[in-house]
């Protein structure tokens, strides 16, 4: 009798709450990595290959919806429930700077140069730091219809994109003027945005569609109806030639960007899926998800049979530890043996 294959991701646990963002940072000199955030207020940092847990960022005092690292990898930022976005040393897990908000703190975003931090949340502002003068007042945009679901930059730090919580559509502003120069209209409030990372595209997800947008000119791409509804979604940064979606059915789909046809679908979580990301590479993919974990997926055919395990991950290389100070804090960075990622095989349900 033939076994069955099942897809067999790395499932990263250490979160008590659901994963509501994930963020993968550019290929740097010491790899890529991957940061998640959590209504448990406390952001996590992983190998982006391995999903080995390096660290965890201790000092929010409420839930944290958005989570993001600079282009180098060197620093990390987050919005929180507690009123603050704050500004991380990756490499020790320090805060660098806390930003005081009216608000809770929906998204932010580094600007590609990394001089810049965009913030967005409940009071419908958006606020734009500078990192090199973090006390300074930050310069302030008012003209947003709605609270502030997310934020990125765009045309190398010329223009910043938003979505709001309660109305359709991505707003795009000209940061030297700071008005509204397009909208890309959708039926629904979009819940997802992503930049390509070569710049040519825009992809969001609103209720059950999801789009792809011409981000120079502005033009819709492509645009598919999907059979769930849509909380994220993310295209393959190498090809551009498929695209991941998960929402509220808890599986993450695959489609081919050309056809939108489906071809593959990935089934393990336990929740619906808050958000999915291709890593910089492209050969994986994570989704965070309800159910408080981090599952993995390789993009190729990474089937095996039902009873075999994947390999021990390698060591994690950024935050260097030994055996007698992983339940010690180093220089602010909480290390514990709870965000350590275990290997599960994914379940059909």
């Amino acid at each position: 009798m033939e076994k069955k294959k099942v897809a067999v991701p790395l499932v990263c646990h250490g979160h008590s709450r659901p994963v509501v963002d994930l963020f993968y940072s550019p290929i740097t000199p010491d790899g890529f990595f991957l940061i998640s955030a959590s209504k448990d207020g406390s952001p996590m940092l992983r190998n982006g290959e391995t999903g080995d847990w390096i660290g965890t960022f201790e000092g929010h005092k409420g839930a944290v919806w958005s989570c993001c690292l600079d282009t180098n990898g060197l620093r990390a930022a987050s919005g929180s429930a507690d009123f603050t976005a704050k500004l991380w040393d990756a490499l020790t897990g320090d805060v660098l700077h806390s930003f005081e908000h009216k608000h809770i703190v929906r998204a932010c975003a580094f600007s590609e140069d990394t001089h810049l931090l965009l913030t967005g949340g409940f009071e419908k502002t958006l606020r734009i730091f500078d990192l090199n003068r973090p006390d300074s007042p930050p310069r302030e945009v008012d003209d947003s219809p709605g609270s502030v679901r997310t934020v990125a930059w765009l045309h190398s730090d010329q223009t910043i994109l938003s979505s709001c919580t309660d109305s359709g559509g991505v707003r795009l502003w000209d940061v030297r003027s700071d008005k509204i120069v397009q909208l890309l209209e959708t039926k629904s409030p979009v819940t997802s945005v992503e930049v390509s990372r070569d710049g040519r595209y825009i992809t969001t997800a609103d209720g059950s569609t999801v789009r792809f947008w011409d981000a120079n000119h502005f033009g819709l791409v492509k645009s598919y109806n999907m059979p769930f509804n849509v909380e994220s979604a993310s295209l393959e940064p190498k090809l551009s030639n498929k695209f991941i979606a998960g929402g509220e059915d808890m599986w993450i789909h695959m489609f081919d960007f050309h056809t939108g046809e489906e071809i593959g679908c990935n089934k393990g979580h336990h929740g619906p899926v808050h958000c999915v990301r291709f890593s910089p590479g492209g050969e994986s993919y994570a989704s965070g998800s309800e159910d408080g974990t981090i599952r993995i997926w390789q993009t190729g055919p990474a089937n095996h049979d039902e009873n075999d395990t994947l390999p021990g991950n390698g060591p994690a290389g950024k935050v260097k530890v030994g055996d007698d100070e992983v339940t010690s804090k180093i220089e602010g960075f909480h290390i514990n043996d709870k965000g350590k990622n275990e290997e599960e095989k994914a379940i059909d349900i």
